[in-house]
Parts: C-alpha cells; structure tokens; sequence
C-alpha cells in the first residue's frame, strides 16, 4: 500500500488509536483497586480526624480505623438502623437526591480514652460545587467535638479557606442545642452557623465566617443544619 496515499494515513490513524485507547482501558482498569483503596483510606482518615486522631498514614488507616470506630450503622428518617445497608459505602451525593424515606443516614460510633463519640458525615453545595465533610459529636450528641471541611472547586483565599484550621477549629465546643436539657426536638435545635462579621463572643451557636467567602460560609452552615437535623430522632431515642 502507498505510504502517500489517503488509505494509508486513515489505517494508520484507526490502528494506532485502537492501540492507545487499548493502553489506557489496561491502565485504568490495573490503577482502580490502588485507587479504591486510597478514596477509603483517606475516608477513614477524615473521620479519625474529627477525634483528634490525626497522624495517621493512609497505610495504617484501616487499623486505626478499626481501633477506634467501634460501630457503623445506616439511619432511617425515623432514627431506627437498617441491618441491611452498609454505612460506610454510602454515597452522599447520591442519597440526598432520595426521598426522605428512602435516605440512609450513616453514623459512627467512636471510642477513645474512654469517652465515646457519634461521627457524622456532611454534604452539601458551596458558591461552586459540592463541599463536604465530618463533625464528630461528644457522648451528650450535641456538644462539637472535631469537624473537617472538603470542597470541589470553592476560590483559592475566599471559600476554599473552609478546610484550614482556623477556621474548623472555631466549631469544637459549640453546641447544636437551645437548651441541654430539653432534648433533641427540631424546636430546640439550633446547629452551628457561621457568621458574617464575627460571631459574638459566648455565642455557643457562632463562628466566624470567612471574610470575601459569604456563600460559601452560607453552605457550609445550611450543610451542618441540614445533615444533623436528620439525626435528631436517632438522638433522641439514643
């Protein structure tokens, strides 16, 4: 065949396309287990996080993991556990687009030194995509232990700054209560939120909010709200 000719360049082109699609189904298909593995183990350490466990590589999460997270459970709306679905593979993004009734709610229960801890996951829309993260409660289930942020693509200075410390390590010892006594009732509950221009001082429901990143700060508040008001009845009955 002519090396010049139309044929011939058309061929080559089918040939050589079919040879690099080939090499990249091959290397995505041997690179997904590694890659699974490190979604999980990074999992882990994000809810480790929110207890203070933080040095923790991602090949010795999964010990860790198993040292301190005593029990996984899927939620119901009613706050009653389904046996049947698997906490820990549920995916966030895609339960919320559920019915409520037909939603599962993942809950961890942590122990360490002794004191117990409920770990629960957020999801939730920032100014430009999805933000997520974990907020660990202590054993009275309404005072803030730890929480962690995450974000997809919120702006570099502004709404991004919702995963640095300064701005997480101002929700540990906030409360999601009006009142501590009066139980765990939508009328009560108050959540976290983050406050455009301070927060109060002694305001047990504020944070400052991050300056130039207004609705972002909003997601993440409305988020918080949101994912832990579903956990009420688990709470109240618990």
């Amino acid at each position: 065949m002519d090396k010049n000719s139309n044929a011939y360049t058309f061929i080559f082109a089918i040939i050589m396309v079919t040879i690099i699609a080939g090499v990249l189904a091959f290397t995505a298909t041997s690179l997904k287990p590694l890659q699974e593995k490190n979604v999980k183990a990074e999992k882990m350490q994000n809810i480790l996080g929110t207890i203070g466990i933080t040095e923790v590589s991602r090949d010795d999460a999964e010990v860790e993991y198993n040292k301190y997270i005593k029990k996984e459970m899927a939620l119901k709306v009613d706050g009653t556990v389904d046996t049947e679905a698997n906490a820990f593979t549920l995916n966030l993004k895609k339960e919320i687009k559920k019915s409520d009734e037909e939603q599962r709610f993942p809950l961890y229960i942590a122990e360490k030194d002794g004191k117990t801890f409920y770990i629960v996951p957020l999801y939730g829309a920032g100014l430009w995509d999805a933000i997520w993260g974990y907020v660990a409660l202590g054993a009275d289930k309404n005072t803030i232990i730890g929480i962690n942020f995450g974000h997809k693509a919120e702006t570099p200075g502004l709404g991004a700054e919702i995963n640095t410390d300064w701005f997480q390590d101002q929700f540990a010892g906030k409360t999601l209560l009006k009142d501590a006594n009066a139980g765990f009732t939508m009328d009560n509950f108050v959540s976290v939120k983050a406050v455009k221009g301070g927060a109060k001082k002694g305001d047990a429901h504020g944070v400052d909010a991050i300056s130039g990143g207004t609705i972002t700060c909003d997601g993440v508040s409305k988020m918080v709200q949101e994912r832990l008001a579903r956990y009420l009845p688990y709470f109240k009955n618990n």
